[in-house]
């Protein structure tokens, strides 16, 4: 199927592992020119040949620290050709309100949240001046279950999904969609390490997280492929019609409330 997204020019950020690389992977296998950002150089040079080896596409890296106050006008100067804006950085810290101090709920929320909002501040006027665009935020389900031991992630996340809505809601005023996806556990190795943890601390021996990772629907987490190609449809004009919406792709857990 042709997504009629070819030569589209995607900002990624926090590309260069996890979710983010399996983002960069999709769109280039749709053909997509592509500005990847990370803190880490040597990651994205490495995926970047990669791309460029596998798909023949155009691929520009930079390694920046989005939380520095400077970064989101150096994005603008670098990538603001932009169609494709794709707010992936970010990893807000688990643990319940004392264990979530105010410096580390602080910087949880500068990278993730306020670093989505910034970045679409800046790129919003960008695209619109151009013609239009789209704004994919990568948010997480937590925003929709409401955790005492995630109590900053819930928050932030909820948050972001209420961004995403109100923006979302009349952007297409200016031919812009703004559309967040709300990924539930993804196999990356974050979250192998995080149940890694677990296991260690429930069951004694960090080497039984499968264990654990079993009660997921179907005995796992998603793949990143059936989170990425997600993003790669709802960023094209077969999905023209989507703005202020949240997709949900969590193998039904946040549907799964029973008394």
């Amino acid at each position: 199927m042709d997504l009629g997204i070819r030569q589209k020019k995607v900002l990624i950020t926090g590309a260069s592992q996890g979710i983010g690389a399996g983002l960069a992977g999709a769109f280039a296998a749709e053909g997509c020119a592509l500005y990847l950002v990370a803190r880490s150089g040597d990651r994205l040079e490495a995926l970047a040949a990669s791309l460029r080896s596998t798909y023949g596409v155009a691929v520009s890296v930079l390694a920046i620290d989005l939380t520095n106050a400077s970064a989101t006008g150096q994005l603008a100067a670098w990538a603001g050709d932009t169609d494709i804006l794709v707010n992936n950085a970010g990893a807000i810290p688990g643990g319940n309100l004392w264990d979530v101090d105010e410096a580390k709920w602080r910087a949880g929320w500068e990278l993730k949240v306020f670093g989505y909002i910034n970045l679409t501040r800046t790129f919003y006027p960008l695209m619109a001046a151009r013609g239009g665009g789209v704004i994919l935020n990568n948010i997480g389900n937590g925003g929709e279950n409401y955790d005492f031991d995630y109590v900053a992630g819930s928050s932030g996340n909820a948050a972001l999904m209420a961004f995403t809505r109100a923006l979302g809601g009349r952007s297409l005023k200016d031919g812009i969609r703004v559309i967040g996806i709300n990924p539930g556990p993804v196999d990356t190795d974050r979250i192998r390490n995080v149940w890694k943890k677990r296991a260690g601390d429930r069951l004694g021996d960090s080497s039984r997280y499968q264990e654990l990772m079993a009660a997921y629907p179907l005995g796992r987490p998603a793949s990143v492929p059936e989170i990425a190609d997600l993003f790669v449809y709802l960023a094209s004009p077969r999905s023209g019609y989507t703005s202020g919406a949240i997709m949900t792709i969590d193998g039904g857990i946040t549907s799964n409330r029973s008394i």
